[in-house]
C-alpha cells in the first residue's frame, strides 16, 4: 500500500506496512487535512477515524516514519529520529521525498497511489 502526502509545495510517498492500522487509515483516503507541526522533530495530522491499533507493532526509529499515537489519536510523520514511546504505533516509511517532511505545511491531501 502506497500513499502520498503532499501540500502546494511538497511530495512525500509512504510505503505502509500490512498492519491493521496502516489498513485503517488507507481505508480511510482520499483526505483534505490539516498539517501541524509538534516538538521539534514532526509533523501530525488527525484522520477522521480511530485507526485500529491490534497486532500492529511498536514504532522506533529513523526519519521518514509514518506512525500512529494511540492516545491523541494523530498519524505522525517523522522528519528526526525517535525513540519508542508507549502508544506509539508503525504505519510504514517514506520511500520517496522525505525530506520534504519538514516543509509541510497547511492543508494536505493524503491519497492512495495506484499500483
Amino acid at each position: 500500500m502506497l500513499i502520498q502526502v503532499r501540500d502546494n509545495t511538497h511530495t512525500v510517498i509512504f510505503l505502509l506496512n500490512d498492519s491493521k492500522a496502516a489498513g485503517s487509515l488507507y481505508n480511510q483516503l482520499p483526505l483534505e487535512i490539516s498539517v501541524e507541526n509538534y516538538g521539534n522533530n514532526e509533523k501530525i495530522f488527525y484522520p477522521p477515524t480511530k485507526l485500529n491499533t491490534s497486532n500492529t507493532p511498536s514504532a522506533e526509529g529513523p526519519a521518514g516514519t509514518l506512525a500512529y499515537f494511540e492516545p491523541w489519536g494523530n498519524v505522525v510523520m517523522y522528519y528526526g529520529s525517535f525513540g519508542r514511546y508507549r502508544g506509539l504505533y508503525d504505519l510504514g516509511i517514506a520511500i520517496s521525498g522525505g525530506e520534504h517532511i519538514k516543509e509541510l505545511t497547511g492543508e494536505i491531501s493524503v491519497t492512495k497511489v495506484s499500483d
